[in-house]
């Protein structure tokens, strides 16, 4: 199967064909979230059900265990051995979502595409980061973010577009998704491993480690301290971020109708302004200036923009000039915001024999995470109202600021090696060069 794609695919189109795993991840979220409120009149679900598929979807918990076994089988086998059969999985979950006639359908579609989704997600940070210029790998990574910014503006566009023909305008949006991914699977059948994963392994079959088989992967990250540092400030970041972020993935349109009282085109209108505007700062901040100047101050910045964007749309209720204020600042943020830096710095901090294995498990706990709010968030916002849910998001983004501004590691110019050295001393240096 591996050799379908006669050519090599090699550079920026490298690159780019493993990154559309974020425009399939992003798109797929989206496409849910905008046909949420017609799969609830279609098959009459409760809160519950509702509640249900968002926890267990591409957002949260079907991704937290793609991602889990995802990442260990990428350090075990390799970077492209997920390439080669996740999109395979993701194709036959949208095919079924979007055939659907019934709830088990939809669930078990949506199930399906989740465990596809993050099985692919570590692998396509950790392969763009091992293959990009040191000098160059927040570009490189940014790509990813594009990628994921560029898949819910396309997929909100076509859900207006798409509008007049009700559910089935939806059923045509996941027929678009499995499209993308059959065209994304065939172009990556041309990738070649990473070659510091291939480094690495042969290093290990060369010493004879048998100590270096993934096997205690949660334990040498709990055990040795760069670890536990990496690991709270990656979690810290990308969980309380992701608790406002994810929610509003999956729930942002069904909040404009329901809360501020718009049309489902005009939900989606909001939304493709909002990611039109991550799609630009993604290219023209996180991946422009990304490697030129300070990280910290970048990732700063964006957190900054986030929680006022909440902040707004908190407290002075969901009039036009809020809801364009909050687009305008949380699209802006989204694009040099806590994703971004955490796709870059999970591919930096940790070693390259459990790199895929160690983000597996923090997606897991982030995406867990998310589950249970996702979950309970529909209640939540049902008996207590907008303005709490707008609350409890706001202490998250707070938290998840003053993290990533007190932890910001500074890894500019740096490569992997050095990194690695730096951090764990496990690479030898001849003259001030790892190698």
């Amino acid at each position: 199967m591996a050799k379908i794609g006669a050519k090599k695919t090699t550079g920026w189109k490298a690159t780019i064909s493993v990154a559309m795993a974020n425009y399939i991840e992003a798109g797929s979220i989206i496409a849910a979230a905008s046909s949420l409120t017609m799969w609830q009149a279609y098959l009459h679900l409760d809160n519950i059900a509702v509640g249900l598929l968002s926890a267990l979807s591409a957002n949260a918990f079907g991704a937290a265990v793609g991602a889990l076994f995802g990442g260990y089988l990428c350090d075990k086998y390799g970077r492209k051995f997920i390439y080669t059969y996740d999109l395979l999985a993701y194709m036959l979950g949208v095919l079924l979502i979007a055939v659907s006639v019934n709830f088990p359908m939809l669930l078990v579609g949506t199930i399906i595409t989740g465990i596809a989704v993050g099985a692919g997600v570590p692998a396509s940070w950790t392969y763009i980061a091992e293959e990009a210029p040191a000098d160059k790998r927040a570009a490189h990574v940014g790509t990813a973010q594009l990628a994921w910014s560029t898949g819910p503006a396309i997929t909100f566009l076509l859900a207006v577009l798409l509008a007049p023909l009700g559910l089935l305008g939806s059923r045509i949006i996941f027929i678009h998704l499995l499209i993308i991914a059959f065209i994304t699977w065939y172009i990556r059948q041309g990738l070649s491993e990473s070659a510091i994963w291939k480094e690495g392994k042969a290093r290990e079959a060369k010493e004879g480690n048998k100590n270096n088989n993934n096997k205690g992967v949660l334990k040498e990250l709990l055990r040795l301290k760069p670890n536990r540092e990496a690991l709270f400030l990656l979690i810290g970041i990308y969980l309380f971020w992701n608790l406002t972020a994810g929610a509003m993935g999956y729930f942002m349109p069904y909040i404009y109708q329901n809360v501020g009282g718009l049309t489902g085109t005009q939900a989606n209108l909001l939304q493709v302004l909002l990611w039109s505007l991550t799609v630009a700062t993604t290219y023209f901040v996180f991946m422009k200036l990304g490697d030129k100047y300070s990280r910290r101050t970048l990732f700063g910045i964006g957190a900054v923009m986030g929680i006022a964007a909440w902040l707004i749309l908190t407290f002075t209720g969901m009039n036009w000039f809020s809801l364009f204020a909050f687009v305008l600042l949380w699209g802006s943020a989204a694009g040099f915001g806590a994703q971004a830096f955490y796709g870059l710095w999970a591919s930096e901090l940790f070693p390259t024999k459990y790199r895929a294995g160690a983000q597996g498990i923090m997606y897991f706990l982030v995406r867990l995470g998310i589950a249970i709010w996702s979950f309970i968030l529909p209640t939540v916002m049902d008996k207590l109202g907008f303005k709490t849910a707008g609350i409890v998001m706001l202490v998250f983004l707070a938290i998840h600021c003053v993290i990533g501004i007190l932890l910001a590691p500074n890894t500019n110019g740096k490569t992997l090696k050095q990194i690695e050295e730096e951090r764990f001393g496990t690479t030898k240096t001849i003259k001030g060069k790892a190698v």
